[in-house]
């Protein structure tokens, strides 16, 4: 059970900081001048570079104990 909370904690918080940092851009005025296939080339740059973080971090951690 605690490490599935974990697990839900560690993909649900970045989520919601990535949506309010989404949200907040898309606000702003200077929004507007990105073409849409700008915004989502950049989305799918940061969503490789997590994966990637998230795979280097999971490499140092080491074999799982289960």
């Amino acid at each position: 059970m605690k490490q599935g909370r974990a697990l839900g904690v560690f993909v649900v918080v970045p989520v919601i900081i990535g949506a309010v940092g989404i949200i907040t851009v898309a606000r702003s005025p200077e929004f507007s001048a990105f073409r849409s296939v700008d915004v989502v080339q950049l989305i799918a740059s940061g969503m490789c570079f997590g994966v990637s973080l998230a795979w280097i971090v999971r490499v140092f951690r080491g074999p799982s104990a289960s």
